[in-house]
């Protein structure tokens, strides 16, 4: 997936986590009678250390199929690439998320699902992405969206094929209760509290002076008014022009309304993988002005630099 494209659907994932304003998390309650229906904290236990890799059985999605690399595993998302034919697929399984979204409609799902669950699909992007919706029995979903290279709408049966197949995976792995966690290092970014790095002050101008952090459900992500930070692991690739911003080299770049500062930092033991913190800032009155890159002349930017320099220097 080229990078702008999946920036997109990071980004509208988030949103649908991020926007929403769930209730408390009940607390995990391990059982044992699968007659009862299942709810996201009794399926998938603490939210903050799901590793939603392991939601992913990779020889029932990928089929015949070959993976790119290993799958990524993030705070809040498991991102697979792999190639079949001529095209080259990204599942993404994760966020989870609550609230009402009218993209989502019913979906009759022909796999063995555990008590309570159900399977729900978007019509968002529906001509380029699969959507599919694992819905539990308290209303909070995981989703699971299937993007390829091939854009062609002709190809939108493949994509749907493997959303399936990664649903019947998760279900598989929620009924064998073989979820995985995740192991962060004592100084690791996953970690921090999102929505403590945005209670402060000198957000109030860029955020609005009277918005409060809101969390997302998975504990990784915030938003407050105009500004969000999510936390994630991403691949170690090349990075562009960067710039000093709040103690930390940083990247600015623009996409769609928002302004996003990204700044990165090396995992310990895993050289193909870096740890990130993405600042967004939608831009004055919705836009996202035409600032390019660097944000040049462009209000969003102007006040996603100023969150940076607010926000970076409490990270570890």
């Amino acid at each position: 997936m080229r990078p702008k494209s999946l920036i997109a659907v990071l980004c509208g994932l988030f949103l649908a986590a991020a926007c929403t304003t769930p209730g408390p998390a009940p607390a995990p309650s391990p059982t044992t009678d699968r007659d009862e229906a299942l709810t996201a904290a009794e399926a998938l236990g603490e939210y903050s250390s799901l590793d939603y890799c392991s939601l992913v059985d990779q020889r029932k999605v990928i089929g015949g199929g070959n993976a790119v690399k290993p799958p990524l595993a993030s705070f809040e998302f498991c991102h697979l690439e792999f190639v079949e034919g001529a095209n080259r697929y990204t599942v993404t399984t994760g966020p989870i998320a609550s609230g009402q979204d009218p993209n989502n409609q019913p979906y009759d799902y022909a796999g063995n699902l555990p008590e309570g669950i159900s399977v729900q699909q978007s019509t968002f992007n529906a001509e380029t992405a699969c959507t599919r919706l694992l819905t539990f029995a308290d209303g909070i979903r995981l989703s699971i969206v299937v993007t390829s290279d091939n854009q062609d709408p002709a190809d939108q049966a493949n994509r749907c094929r493997i959303a399936d197949a990664t649903v019947g995976s998760a279900a598989g792995v929620i009924t064998a209760r073989t979820i995985g966690r995740l192991t962060l290092d004592q100084r690791s970014w996953g970690r921090v509290a999102p929505c403590a790095l945005l209670d402060q002050h000198e957000l109030d101008a860029a955020a609005g002076p009277e918005t409060i952090p809101a969390p997302a459900l998975s504990g990784h992500s915030c938003i407050r008014g105009k500004v969000s930070v999510a936390l994630a692991v991403g691949a170690d690739t090349t990075p562009g022009a960067t710039e000093a911003l709040g103690g930390r080299q940083v990247q600015v770049a623009t996409s769609g309304a928002f302004c996003q500062v990204t700044t990165h930092r090396p995992m310990p033991g895993t050289p193909d993988r870096v740890e990130q913190v993405t600042l967004s800032v939608v831009g004055v009155d919705g836009a996202g002005g035409t600032g390019g890159a660097d944000g040049a002349g462009d209000a969003g930017c102007a006040a996603a630099r100023e969150v940076a320099v607010a926000v970076f220097p409490k990270l570890p």
